[in-house]
């Protein structure tokens, strides 16, 4: 990686350089501190609700918000919170303008998305985490409803994050809502429009093929958002992450594919132990490598509405977005990766 040639080596471990501006080091600690938290919220979580439940004082505060997780379950099936309503500077807050930074991260717009209709973005590649499709899509520092005005934004993720106390309400406040399918079509088919939802369609099973290398993508048997798209009749929008998967590589071998297959099949989750750097060395570590992410937002295929589409329908329709997808990687490629010899591979 880059940013290794300027560290210096130190008892077998490359160290990051005393001399790294202040803005680095906290840019690299924010990405760090969401990174980690990936996987540790929900043991914090629980552990902090604990704590509040043995303070006499604070304990009435955990039935009282458990109460308001049932209340509020369907939020996330139901468009979530439109324009992250009440909670916008979580989207806005400084924080993802050092995350936007670390990489950085840039949003590239090729064609209008006219407010007047609503459109399933569908984002390739996957990675490990989806790092470029969160900055671009879930909060505001890339300007994403600058870029497309009048629209609102609505990253897809796992419906299982949703049952996490209070990291639910951070996701809802970011315009993310569920992957199941009631919740998809509900965003789709809202009458006020402008909703962009953008779903990672590789999910789990895409994550697991994630390395440096050539891009390895999920999407032949993936013929439900084809079918959505034709029911609800909404555009769809090729959209492409540029070096998403050489952020992190993944611990690899016989055991740990088939806890992932397993894991995959039984909770639609994929557990990984992430390689990249640490915060202060580039040698170890779960922090992403730091190196330029650009997500491209491609051109529109127009869908006409059809009930209950069939085989050659939804087989056309997928035609077209497979041809859309690697007309936009192929012509991004040199700008984005030049002189590599990188291709864009679908695995059956």
């Amino acid at each position: 990686m880059a940013e290794q040639e300027h560290g210096t080596m130190v008892l077998g471990v490359r160290w990051a350089p005393l001399a790294t501006p202040l803005s680095r080091r906290l840019q690299t600690l924010v990405v760090a501190w969401w990174m980690y938290s990936l996987f540790l919220a929900p043991w914090i979580v629980w552990g902090l609700i604990t704590i509040l439940f043995l303070n006499p004082l604070l304990r009435c505060l955990v039935p009282l918000y458990l109460s308001w997780m049932y209340f509020d379950r369907h939020t996330c099936d139901r468009g979530g919170r439109r324009n992250g309503r009440g909670l916008g500077w979580v989207r806005g807050c400084v924080l993802w303008n050092l995350f936007r930074d670390y990489f950085p991260v840039t949003l590239v717009k090729t064609a209008e998305l006219p407010p007047d209709s609503n459109y399933l973005l569908c984002s390739y590649p996957h990675g490990i985490i989806g790092t470029g499709v969160l900055s671009s899509f879930g909060t505001d520092a890339l300007g994403v409803r600058k870029l497309f005005p009048g629209t609102t934004p609505n990253l897809v993720t796992l419906r299982q994050n949703f049952k996490v106390p209070f990291l639910r309400e951070m996701l809802l406040s970011q315009g993310l809502i569920s992957a199941a399918d009631k919740s998809i079509r509900y965003a789709l088919s809202d009458p006020k429009k402008g909703r962009l939802v953008v779903l990672v369609v590789g999910g789990a099973a895409e994550a697991q093929l994630s390395e440096p290398g050539d891009y390895r993508i999920v999407l032949k048997r993936r013929k439900g958002f084809v079918r959505v798209a034709l029911q609800e009749g909404v555009p769809l929008v090729p959209v492409f992450t540029f070096n998403e998967h050489k952020l992190l590589s993944q611990v690899r071998g016989s055991f740990m594919d088939r806890l992932q297959s397993w894991a995959r099949r039984s909770i639609g989750f994929v557990p990984v132990v992430p390689v990249g750097r640490g915060v202060f060395q580039y040698s170890f570590g779960a922090v992403p490598h730091r190196l330029p992410l650009t997500v491209v937002v491609g051109k529109p295929i127009p869908v006409q509405r059809v009930a209950e589409p069939s085989r050659e329908q939804i087989a056309d329709l997928m035609d077209k977005f497979e041809k859309a997808l690697f007309e936009l990687f192929h012509e991004h490629k040199d700008k984005y990766h030049p002189g590599e010899d990188i291709n864009l591979i679908v695995d059956q």
